[in-house]
């Protein structure tokens, strides 16, 4: 494959994730995170105080509100309780910010979006741009085909939330830390510095990188036998450039924060987190000059363990939970990406396998596996990544969705693209193109048939978007994101009330209004008029169907009553309409 024609197809392609996106996203109401992060990043911006939302780094954010800037007459009402006296009153102040202050909200989340697009975008050229230089150029389409037509990634790629920046960050700091390693010049070391900064700001999950790189470092030192000092020095440079970058941001974030309100939102935060000595060791540093960016860094990493510790109340193949379950994200990620994707991961791995022995065989292993390290270091790291980042996953107590997983999976599409192209190779060639072509072609359908509804797809195993709901729901179906379109539907079928239990970031109230009457999963059911319609999200309606696992002590069980009707209408696979007889 040319040059030239390679080139051609992957602005092709990318060109086409952004219109895609685009139109995907247009129709979507506000989802759950979009709510607290949106209204966040523009008080950042406007006024430089960091009180919401701090559990999220904030360069994520301030791509977001950017448009915003430009959008004439948006208010932000700093004198409403949510802003003065709550700590983090994220939720109460954002959706003040969206639906009770007159702003357009539907014109500013399209606009928040946009930016995320490109960020998606440039997670793209750089899936395209690491394959092409590792495997050459057929590796290099493969792989943008694949991210083009990965459902996670498109889904959340378009929503204003910092998954997306996560993903890139993890891949574009690898690259250029590697880099660095194979390169030190003082470019490369800056480079990397800068893109793990990036990392850094974009998701606090990203911290992981840090000691991992360490890891990397010590490995590099030991397969070249290269000077310590020097590794150390340039390892030491890297971690300098990265934390420069980000108090510099985090600074601006807090020029007009109190630093007494710094301290007392600290303290509050903190209060309960489980190593109780990083209250007054943050809330120390939180009201002195400089420092009190790095302060602010601190409690959003500190924010992020007492979460992930803490866990939250989810679905799961019939059961209710807040303490999560092992099983939740191997299940999960097999459901909701591709059966092609793990078609070819699994041809992948095999071919890996296969490579890794004949390449070691004769040799003493240590002098075959480092040998085999040199050649393909890149790799190496991918594959220690992944599992790394899988590992922290699996022991987390907070299971809400495949999206956390979403840094892992452009790293695998760059390794199952140089496998993949390794294998299309003599003998059977036209064998193994057409079963490639098959593969691409169904997965491109598969995709295409849930298309707008992305952020719903599950493939054939779960038996597609349409019974997604019976295995998960939150981020991976659910996130509120078909409010408007229930607001449709309900203007279509001349529906003059509708009983309303929405789970997202929409306000049905604001969609809906005079036709709006609020429900709860744990209302009595006689209260409905015969003949009434009850809308309810997915989330909730398999939250108040599913049966309570081990010390679950939450209510359960309203909504069995629900299970003798069908519903009469589904809007976009996560709002499911019942007439009531």
């Amino acid at each position: 494959m040319s040059n030239r024609l390679t080139n051609i197809l992957a602005v092709f392609l990318l060109l086409f994730v952004f219109v895609a996106a685009v139109f995907s996203m247009k129709d979507d109401s506000t989802t759950m995170d979009e709510v607290a992060h949106l209204p966040a990043g523009y008080s950042y911006l406007t006024m430089k105080d960091m009180r919401l939302n701090p559990e999220h780094p904030p360069l994520i954010k301030d791509l977001a509100a950017l448009p915003l800037l430009f959008i004439k007459g948006i208010k932000f009402d700093t004198s409403i309780p949510d802003w003065q006296e709550e700590v983090n009153g994220q939720w109460g102040a954002g959706f003040y910010f969206l639906y009770k202050s007159g702003n357009p909200v539907d014109l500013m989340m399209f606009w928040g979006r946009i930016p995320m697009i490109l960020v998606l975008v440039l997670l793209g050229f750089y899936i395209f741009k690491i394959s092409r230089e590792l495997f050459g150029n057929k590796a290099g389409v493969l792989a943008l085909i694949m991210f083009s037509f990965s459902p996670t990634l498109l889904a959340h790629g378009r929503l204003v939330t910092t998954d997306i920046g996560a993903a890139a960050g993890f891949l574009i700091a690898t690259y250029y830390f590697v880099k660095s390693l194979q390169n030190p010049t003082t470019r490369n070391i800056v480079l990397a510095g800068l893109a793990l900064g990036f990392a850094e700001l974009a998701k606090f999950s990203t911290i992981i990188l840090i000691p991992i790189y360490a890891f990397f470092a010590l490995t590099w030192l030991l397969i070249k036998k290269e000077n310590f000092w020097k590794i150390f020095k340039n390892y030491i440079l890297i971690m300098v450039v990265c934390f420069l970058l980000v108090g510099v941001l985090y600074q601006y974030h807090v020029i007009n924060y109190p630093p007494e309100r710094q301290v007392s939102d600290t303290q509050a935060l903190l209060r309960s987190h489980p190593i109780p000595f990083l209250s007054p060791a943050i809330s120390f540093f939180a009201d002195k000059p400089i420092l009190r960016a790095y302060a602010q860094y601190a409690l959003g990493l500190a924010l992020v363990f007492q979460r992930a510790s803490a866990g939250q109340t989810t679905y799961f193949m019939g059961e209710v939970s807040a303490a999560g379950w092992k099983s939740y994200f191997p299940i999960v990620y097999s459901i909701k990406e591709t059966i092609t994707f793990h078609l070819l991961t699994l041809l992948s791995l095999c071919l890996g396998v296969y490579l890794f022995f004949k390449q070691i065989s004769g040799k003493k292993l240590f002098t075959g596996l480092s040998e085999l390290l040199k050649d393909h270091f890149f790799i190496f790291t991918f594959l220690v990544l992944i599992g790394a980042y899988w590992a922290s996953s699996l022991i987390s107590s907070l299971n809400i969705g495949v999206r956390h997983l979403m840094p892992t999976i452009p790293l695998v599409i760059v390794m199952v693209s140089g496998a993949v192209a390794y294998w299309l190779k003599h003998p059977y060639l036209k064998i193994k193109y057409a079963l490639l072509v098959i593969l691409i072609v169904w997965q491109v359908v598969s995709l295409s048939l849930v298309y707008p509804h992305v952020l719903a797809y599950f493939n054939e195993i779960a038996g597609g978007p349409a019974n997604g709901y019976k295995y998960v729901t939150d981020s991976n179906l659910d996130w509120g994101q078909d409010l408007r379109r229930l607001k449709q539907w309900v203007a279509d079928n001349e529906i003059e009330k509708i009983y309303v239990d929405y789970f997202g970031g929409g306000d049905a109230s604001y969609y809906l209004k005079e036709k709006y009457e609020p429900w709860w999963g744990t209302r009595n059911p006689e209260e409905l008029p015969k003949g009434s319609y009850l809308a309810i999200s997915a989330t909730f309606l398999q939250g108040g169907r599913g049966e309570p696992s081990v010390g679950f002590n939450q209510s359960f069980g309203y909504y069995k009553w629900l299970d003798k009707y069908q519903p009469v209408a589904k809007i976009g696979y996560s709002i499911f309409v019942y007439q009531i007889q």
